[in-house]
This record gives structure tokens, C-alpha cells and sequence, in this order.
């Protein structure tokens, strides 16, 4: 069973509730999903190692999520760069590597989104809802723009990154 894009967008979700997940219901609705998307997500990311069984409440394995995370997702999701467009900053030009790394003078990395504030280079999210769920959790978004730093970085970017994403990854309840 391999895992989905998706799946990785879920995996950050989770890594921000205190104790077991919420119902299916409530994970699709703050994504933009499905029920049944959360469902194989779930059954995949199990599979993999990555979150406990249902009998431990489907919560994320720190260690593993952090490993894979830093050293598989990009390879596994490579980034995807497009076109100049209006969108929502990501990567290094988003919260909170925006604050280690100066932007320069290259367009900054976003995800397309016709309400976006700023205007960059599109860099395709993990999954289509990426952007409407990113606004709805700020925590959730500081993650998926952490792990774009990792899947389209160069080394100092990725450096920081990884330090910033398991810093990042041990908040929980949505606390930032």
C-alpha cells in the first residue's frame, strides 16, 4: 500500500490533536476531504509505520513521522515549481521559516490561490485543499510550509527546516 499526498497533509493534522483523533467527519471538514480520503489515509499511514492502531487511538509515531518527514517526503512528493501567480506564501517566505531565511530577490514560493495576498512562483501543495485548510489552521500551515522548505530547499533552507519542522511537530492542540 503506498502512501498518497494526501496522506502526509492528514499525518501533520493529527500530529496537532493532544490526544486520539477526532471522527473522520471533522478531519475531512478542516481539509477539505473526504470521509472515506481520511479513512484510507489512515489505513495507509498505519501500514507504514507512521500513526498507532486504532487501539492506541490512530495517533501519530513521533520518531517515525519525524524520519520520514525530514528524509522521505521529498523524495517520495517532490516538489513541483510553475508559473508567476497570485497565491499564499510557503517554504521559506511563510511563517516561521519567513523570519530565519531572507526572502532576496527571486520570487517567493506559493501555493496558487486566487485570494491570495502575495504574488510568486507556484509551488504545487502536497494536496488540492492544502490552501483552504492552511487558512482555516495556522499550526497545520506552518507545517505544510515547513516540509515544502524540505521538499524544495537547498541545503541551508532544509537545515533549517528540519530543525524548525520536529520543533514544530511536538506542539499539539493546535497551540502555537
Amino acid at each position: 500500500m503506498n502512501l498518497k499526498p494526501q496522506d502526509i497533509v492528514i499525518l501533520l493534522k493529527l500530529c496537532g490533536y493532544e490526544e486520539s483523533r477526532p471522527a473522520y467527519s471533522i478531519i475531512a471538514a478542516d481539509l477539505g476531504m473526504s470521509p472515506s480520503e481520511v479513512n484510507g489515509a489512515l489505513k495507509r499511514l498505519q501500514a507504514a509505520g507512521l500513526i498507532h492502531g486504532p487501539e492506541m487511538g490512530q495517533t501519530p509515531i513521533l520518531a517515525a513521522t519525524e524520519e520520514f518527514l525530514i528524509h522521505g517526503v521529498k523524495y517520495a512528493f517532490p516538489a513541483k515549481r510553475g508559473h508567476f501567480t497570485r497565491g499564499m506564501p510557503t517554504s521559506y517566505a511563510a511563517e516561521p521559516l519567513n523570519s530565519l531565511i531572507a526572502a532576496g530577490d527571486d520570487p517567493i514560493p506559493v501555493w496558487p490561490d486566487p485570494t491570495g495576498k502575495k504574488r510568486g512562483i507556484s509551488l504545487a501543495p502536497l494536496y488540492r485543499s492544502v490552501p483552504e485548510a492552511a487558512k482555516r489552521d495556522p499550526l497545520l500551515y506552518q507545517r505544510l510550509a515547513i516540509l515544502d522548505a524540505i521538499r524544495s530547499g537547498g541545503a541551508r533552507q532544509r537545515k533549517l527546516a528540519e530543525k524548525e519542522l520536529v520543533k514544530n511537530l511536538r506542539k499539539r492542540d493546535g497551540k502555537l
